[in-house]
């Protein structure tokens, strides 16, 4: 007769979860912290132990600070905002009382900017709809660009700047249908080992040269920094849009500034539920600027087709940027420092070679 396997305890069960928990004492002090929860936070668990919660993390709105304050409340939190340091994170958050110890809670965090499986498939079919629709726009379109052609050939000088006008609206239809046609491939770009800052340099060399000297453009970057995994292609790419955004976002202020900067943050973990298991995404690239910022309308919102802050913007360059980081396995993520004046588009990306400790 095999010998009963006895269930793990409270600590493995904590230990084990893929999302953040803390577990609170009655006077609010974290008690234990598990991997996940050091993963978000930046800080061991024996850092943080004994700490009042709300040194540890502190949240925006006087409201959740309210309710964390009464022991007995089971508190759900959605896309709420909390600081860690000098770190801003959206987060979901749950507190959990434990009937069985009076006062004693649960607490779980989880990053609200994270892909799930269910969104990113939903997403995915959404997009394949708009480059089914792009491919059948392509051939009318070529025919009225030839039927311009040759009108403009049988037209004085005086109308034919009026042919001219339709050629270039119908290539400028052309290069959108194109960009839809992109965001609802679904086959991504192979991944490979490539040298990050080979990569970070070009794109910056190409924001330079459509800037002249009308910009300061800041690079910081970490040069132990290994190989990360991408396709290097896609990152250039994603990397030249989040310049030239910032850059355009930038120039509304007297002395325009973007910084690009790398660095290595260890242990930073997506939990990539899509792949059914958590992927370390240590390299981070951040991208900033001192302009005013995305409307806080839309900010939410930023990442979706057809919605863009610019003025005449066509709202599938973010789109087509957060699609291109998720097909290398990576995240990307953005915050407002109110009180830097500053933007941050944060890219994640995934190591080749075996990461540090």
């Amino acid at each position: 007769m095999s010998e009963a396997v006895l269930p793990p305890d409270g600590h493995a069960q904590l230990q084990g979860l893929i999302f953040a928990a803390l577990l609170l004492d009655p006077e609010m002090r974290v008690i234990e912290a598990n991997h996940a929860a050091e993963e978000l936070l930046g800080k061991s668990a024996a850092r943080i132990a004994g700490m009042p919660l709300l040194e540890v993390l502190v949240p925006e709105e006087r409201r959740l600070m309210e309710r964390l304050a009464a022991s007995d409340a089971r508190i759900i939190a959605r896309g709420t905002t909390i600081r860690v340091g000098d770190r801003v994170l959206e987060i979901n958050l749950t507190v959990s009382p434990i009937l069985t110890h009076p006062g004693w809670r649960v607490v779980t965090l989880s990053d609200a900017r994270q892909d799930d499986m269910s969104g990113a498939e939903n997403n995915e079919g959404v997009l394949r709809t708009p480059a089914v629709l792009a491919h059948e726009i392509k051939n009318p379109l070529a025919a009225i660009r030839g039927a311009s052609q040759l009108i403009a050939r049988k037209l004085d000088d005086k109308d034919r700047r009026l042919a001219t006008v339709i050629a270039d609206e119908v290539d400028r239809i052309a290069r959108l249908v194109d960009r839809m046609q992109q965001l609802g491939s679904a086959t991504p770009e192979p991944v490979a080992p490539l040298n990050l800052h080979e990569v970070v340099r070009s794109a910056c060399q190409s924001l330079r040269a459509g800037s002249g000297m009308q910009i300061v453009l800041e690079e910081e970057f970490d040069p132990s920094i290994p190989p990360v995994l991408a396709s290097r292609d896609a990152l250039e790419q994603v990397l030249v849009n989040l310049l030239a955004n910032a850059r355009d976002a930038a120039l509304a202020d007297e002395e325009p500034m973007v910084r690009v900067r790398t660095r290595f943050v260890s242990g930073l973990v997506l939990n990539a539920v899509r792949f059914g298991r958590a992927v370390k995404l240590p390299v981070e690239i951040t991208v900033s600027d001192n302009g005013a910022g995305i409307d806080p309308d839309i900010a939410s919102q930023i990442f979706d087709p057809f919605v863009s802050s610019k003025k005449g913007g066509q709202g599938l360059g973010l789109a087509l940027v957060k699609k291109q980081v998720r097909d290398m396995n990576g995240r990307i993520s953005h915050e407002r420092d109110s009180r830097a004046g500053l933007t941050h588009f944060r890219v994640h990306l995934p190591v080749a070679t075996t990461e540090r400790s």
